[in-house]
């Protein structure tokens, strides 16, 4: 077996693990085992652990991940008019996303410095989201854009955040301007 095959074969197994525990923690948040991802993954548990030191590397490398897929899509957002529409869209990627579990990552201290700085550059662009919807007349104008970002938290940083959920849609319901 060449060193290529090797390579591949490494590489196959981490994304495995990685799209396996992405999965699983926006099913279950921080509550989910390194047992059930390798299951989930296909591979062992010492696979997992040779690519992953322990489970809040691999975490950490899922939020990071995670954060600059947001930042991402946010970006392909701004600009886009309406821009509520937009916003409605970039929350409608986020329940798709393990927040939660990020959330509960930057409550302690990362050991990945780049994660509160992903955190603040995605909330940011949301906070713009959220200024071009209000100067659009559809967002409320009462409330500031970082409050916005706060509220919108509330609703996707969550397990098992869905953008039709009670609390998502009035949430969503409170932000939206009223037309007179």
């Amino acid at each position: 077996m060449g060193a290529w095959t090797v390579r591949a074969d490494a590489r196959r197994n981490r994304s495995a693990i990685t799209t396996a525990a992405l999965r699983l923690a926006g099913e279950r948040g921080e509550a989910v085992s390194m047992e059930d991802i390798a299951r989930a993954a296909g591979v062992g548990v010492g696979t997992l652990y040779r690519h992953f030191p322990d489970r809040r590397a691999l975490l950490e490398d899922i939020a990071v991940d995670t954060l600059r897929e947001l930042i991402e899509a946010t970006r392909a957002e701004v600009g886009r008019a309406p821009a509520w529409e937009a916003l409605l869209r970039v929350v409608e990627h986020c329940v798709s996303l393990p927040l939660a579990l990020i959330k509960s990552l930057l409550t302690d201290e990362p050991e990945r410095p780049e994660l509160p700085e992903l955190e603040a550059e995605a909330n940011a662009l949301i906070a713009e989201l959220a200024a071009a919807a209000q100067r659009e007349g559809d967002l409320r104008p009462d409330v500031p854009p970082a409050e916005v970002v706060r509220v919108l938290n509330v609703a996707v940083c969550r397990c098992g955040a869905r953008v039709d959920d009670h609390l998502t849609r009035v949430l969503l319901d409170g932000l939206r301007a009223r037309k007179r």
